[in-house]
């Protein structure tokens, strides 16, 4: 996504500079490490504002500044510059005052407030972000994109395709679903997974009652991976945990109809539709993917009109403009 970002900053005329690279992660929430990625951060702002200085930055842009990695460095920066300070994908999470990211909370709070323009990605983003808004801070809504300009070869398969790394840690729990959701699906149905990972054995285990049925292509390059889109007929992934998922703008690129639960962040990708809810479970996805799905090509259009580069430029460039810095 950062990188698609900046794709989409270029395709504006823009230049784009990598300010830093500090890794400002804590993912276990310890106060100790937070104070020192701080200490860090405070110690590169004055050469960073010496370098816009110089390069006369017009605006500072942080992607994905939250609890846990939150922009430690932009706010100053940009206030020292007087240049307007841009969010993208910020989320604020009050419920993590208080507890073991109490500090990263409070400078992911800090970053929000500071923000002049904030785009977010999800209508569950927007609720906080609302919420808590500074009077004049302007809120764009940015539709997450994939990096093309066209869309891709348009898919002419058959068979169910699930894409997503295997780990324990979110992934799992759709792979499970699948399996569930194949037993109450026609023994002619076929499936192909790609993705690799950690939790690889229990996916095959969980895939094993189905024997050929399934085939496992392991982890693909984007080529390999634009070709299995390509083959098949629809994408089948419930979207536990999502965030929202890049993997169903690149299967709906293709026409691919999307076989997914109704769930926070995932619906704001996919096409219009009625899904089946979380507690359907299973059955629910069966009884989508028994169900005539829309068009290829009525997907294909939506997918051009709001989640191609082209169409995240030009929200990028009226939110720009909202703040003069296009």
């Amino acid at each position: 996504m950062a990188r698609a970002l900046i794709a989409a900053l270029g395709h504006l005329g823009a230049e784009v500079d990598l300010a830093a690279t500090l890794r400002s992660r804590d993912g276990v929430g310890d106060d100790a490490r937070q104070m020192r990625l701080v200490e860090e951060a405070n110690a590169l702002i004055p050469t960073i504002v010496t370098q816009g200085r110089a390069a006369k930055w017009q605006a500072w842009v942080t992607y994905h500044s939250y609890y846990k990695a939150p922009d430690l460095i932009g706010p100053s920066v940009a206030r020292t510059l007087g240049i307007p300070y841009l969010l993208i994908e910020a989320t604020r999470a009050r419920k993590r005052l208080g507890g073991p990211w109490d500090r990263f909370a409070q400078a992911a709070e800090a970053a929000c407030d500071a923000a002049d323009l904030i785009f977010y990605v999800t209508q569950r983003d927007l609720e906080a972000l609302s919420a808590y808004a500074p009077a004049e801070q302007q809120l764009v809504h940015l539709h997450p994109f994939l990096p093309r300009m066209e869309l891709p070869a348009r898919s002419t398969g058959t068979h169910l395709l699930a894409v997503g790394m295997m780990r324990a840690a979110a992934k799992l729990p759709s792979y499970l679903l699948i399996a569930e959701t194949l037993a109450l699906l026609p023994d002619t149905t076929k499936l192909e997974i790609a993705g690799d990972g950690p939790a690889r054995p229990q996916v095959i285990a969980a895939m094993a009652p189905f024997g050929d049925r399934v085939r496992f292509l392991g982890e693909l390059e984007a080529a390999a991976l634009d070709e299995a889109y390509r083959r098949a007929g629809a994408l089948i992934w419930p979207g536990v945990d999502e965030a929202f998922g890049i993997t169903y703008l690149e299967a709906q690129a293709h026409g691919l109809p999307v076989i997914a639960q109704d769930r926070d962040g995932v619906r704001d990708v996919l096409f219009p539709q009625a899904y089946p809810s979380v507690e359907s479970g299973a059955a629910g996805l069966a009884e989508l993917a028994r169900t005539k799905p829309p068009s290829r090509q009525r997907i294909r259009t939506h997918i051009t009109a709001h989640h191609l580069l082209p169409a995240a430029a030009d929200t990028l460039r009226a939110g720009l403009a909202l703040v003069g810095a296009a």
